[in-house]
């Protein structure tokens, strides 16, 4: 119960701040995690990214000013949009009319409430997971960068493109045959660097890799940290069904809540178990369906 009272502390933060400046180091600290944790979690519970949610709070407060009337250019400026162009196409994002059109007669205005979050039953189905501590993994392998904002679901496509680009291109081959360490298997891995600038992550990137001792040579290299892990297994990684985000999302709103863990600074991690497996997938596509994985959840004792 605590841990939703964290998460509605952080809503109340937001709603405090919508007028000012919303520190999300702080944000993520109310509610017990990392930022780059927090946006992910946010997003799954809420059914909307952290972005859109503060755009839409945002705009649905100018709208009350703007009725109220209050200028225009006040209103832009105090929920931090020093451009009227900038706060004119961000209220029409929302409301799909101008700020100049609100006080009008028959103008149609969307009001998006303050969430709130609560603990709800729901569902009997098992969720098998497993707690371990594992020691540091050096890993390499091949990445490439994410877009620069908190919308999970943008992120989720770029890494699906660099898997289908490793599965179908010669760098599967490659990475298997440098993989001489345990565990054996490939990881994807979302990494964030630095620290988030007005709530997105400037740094970020999403990575394929298997635990190596070789040189570096035209891979790259990371470590993924000691950490103590939430490991959930999962029977089909590349499912069509989304077996995968599936999962994540009944991590995130069905055994995070009532866990008594909570996030640490660590990347979650996706494991394959053996990349012979994926070996496979180019002569027969059917063996696609058939990749066990575990995700890899960064967790310490609350």
């Amino acid at each position: 119960m605590d841990w939703i009272q964290h998460l509605n502390n952080a809503i109340a933060y937001m709603e405090e701040h919508m007028a000012k400046e919303i520190d999300y180091a702080q944000l993520a600290e109310i509610a017990c995690c990392s930022p780059f944790h927090f946006q992910r979690m946010f997003s799954y519970i809420a059914g909307v990214s952290l972005t859109l949610y503060i755009k839409r709070r945002k705009m649905s407060l100018a709208a009350v000013d703007l009725q109220s009337g209050e200028k225009i250019i006040d209103v832009a400026l105090k929920y931090g949009y020093t451009s009227p162009t900038a706060f004119n196409r961000a209220f029409q994002s929302i409301h799909g009319i101008a700020p100049s059109h609100v006080k009008e007669d028959g103008a149609i205005l969307k009001s998006y409430p303050l969430l709130s979050f609560k603990l709800i039953a729901q569902g009997v189905e098992e969720m098998e997971f497993r707690i371990e501590q594992k020691e540091a993994i050096r890993v390499l392998g091949v990445s490439t960068p994410l877009p620069n904002t908190n919308d999970y679901d943008e992120a989720f496509d770029a890494g699906a493109e660099l898997w289908t680009a490793v599965l179908m291109g010669p760098a599967l081959e490659e990475l298997n045959a440098i993989c001489n360490a345990e565990p054996g298997g490939i990881f994807g891995i979302e990494i964030a660097y630095g620290e988030p600038k007005g709530g997105v992550y400037e740094d970020l990137e999403f990575m394929i890799a298997v635990p190596s001792t070789n040189p570096k040579d035209k891979f790259l290299e990371y470590v993924i940290p000691a950490q103590t892990w939430a490991v959930f297994p999962g029977s089909s990684y590349f499912s069509e069904t989304g077996e995968m985000e599936a999962l994540n999302k009944r991590i995130y709103t069905e055994w995070l809540p009532t866990s008594g863990y909570e996030l640490t600074e660590a990347p979650e991690v996706h494991f394959i178990h053996s990349t012979d497996n994926l070996l496979k997938i180019k002569s027969d596509p059917q063996n696609i369906l058939n990749t066990k994985f575990e995700i890899w959840l960064p967790v310490k004792k609350r």
